[in-house]
């Protein structure tokens, strides 16, 4: 319980920062979290805030959405805006049992449901406080090839990190990012230039993601050319893409091959006009996230690893660049994993997933 209890801690009092008669809705998907939104409520009481508490079943809204129409799509349009209006906060905790939901769901029809939200999705995600987090599941556990009692250890591990420190850690980053114009990104089958020149470097250590830890960018959208080759499993919509290989030209995804659905890939790259472009390049620098486990809030924080963004890019950080897709793939670079470098202005800042500057050598942890 006191791993829990010092969760639900950081969650009210760094993430979201709860005030007197502030309205948190908290999602959650199966009682196994239980103990989490009994601490997160007590913590939001002892602020005086004002919590709720909503339970979706995830095969329910599953079978809801493989039968989605133009009613459904409204009635979830309606039920977002209420919720968007109503609450200041929102707090979602996501208990995975299956990585295959979204699969037999309509790919024309979620597109429809992705616009229509998206207005509301965008005043959630931009104009409200909230925070996102996978509570660790047996299907997690599986995917990352441990127990569960070690995965449980494991997942409130890196969800309880030193975000404080972690945050001073990367300030320096943040500021060479930010004097910075042209990034150069090496490894295998990979070589790929792009500029971040006047774009903002975003730190987040545990404000919104839990687990947290990197520092984003946005590439000037016209400039990304070359090849980036991906050695993470790559998840959208109920698939899990491997080896997803994207090559650019002017900003542009003009080839995407992957090792298993290509057609399903290009499918989703020609979302809309925007989801051929590039939304967000970020570092992952969480010491204690190692490898891959097909979880997007895990993977690309893994230390050592970038990961580029396919699709929108965040208000905070502009490039122009809008979507209906948000597609974060990995690469990790250290050793294990093939290496790989990095240069600003043509002067390397990484080489195979360890900082070589000084003052970038905090951010190595006990990757050394």
């Amino acid at each position: 319980m006191e791993r829990i209890e010092k969760l639900s801690q950081i969650i009210v009092n760094h993430s979201i920062k709860v005030e007197k008669n502030e309205k948190v809705l908290i999602t959650y998907q199966s009682n196994d979290t239980m103990p989490l939104v009994k601490s997160l409520v007590e913590e939001i009481l002892k602020h005086k805030g004002i919590p709720t508490i909503k339970y979706i079943d995830p095969e329910i809204s599953n079978l809801v959405k493989e039968n989605l129409n133009e009613e459904i799509i409204e009635n979830k349009k309606n039920t977002l805006k209420f919720e968007v209006e109503e609450y200041d906060s929102f707090i979602q905790i996501r208990y995975n049992l299956s990585d295959y939901y979204d699969r037999n769901v309509d790919p024309d029809l979620n597109n429809k449901l992705k616009k229509a939200l998206s207005k509301y999705k965008d005043i959630q995600v931009n104009k409200k406080k909230w925070v996102l987090l996978n509570y660790p599941s047996a299907i997690d556990a599986y995917k990352a090839k441990m127990t569960n009692n070690k995965f449980f250890d494991f997942a409130f591990d890196v969800m309880t990190a030193p975000y404080d420190k972690m945050y001073q850690d990367m300030l320096p980053l943040k500021k060479l990012m930010e004097k910075t114009d042209k990034v150069r990104i090496k490894g295998e089958n990979t070589d790929i230039t792009f500029s971040i020149k006047g774009l903002p470097a975003i730190i987040c250590s545990g404000e919104s993601n839990i687990p947290d830890g990197e520092v984003f960018t946005a590439p000037v959208k016209d400039t990304v050319n070359g090849t980036i080759t991906f050695n993470t499993p790559s998840p959208y919509d109920g698939f899990i893409f491997e080896n997803v290989s994207l090559t650019f030209k002017d900003g542009k995804i003009i080839d995407a091959t992957c090792k298993n659905n290509v057609e399903k890939l290009n499918q989703i790259l020609n979302t809309d006009l925007g989801s051929r472009y590039v939304g967000e390049f970020s570092f992952g620098l969480n010491p204690k996230i190692l490898n891959p486990i097909g979880d997007i809030l895990y993977d690309e924080k893994i230390g050592g690893s970038i990961h580029f963004t396919p699709g929108a890019s965040y208000k905070e950080c502009y490039n122009g660049n809008d979507s209906d897709i948000h597609w974060d793939m990995v690469l990790i670079q250290r050793k294990d994993y093939g290496g790989g470098e990095i240069y600003f202005d043509d002067k390397l800042i990484r080489k195979d997933g360890l900082f070589v500057l000084p003052e970038l050598a905090n951010l190595n942890y006990d990757l050394k």
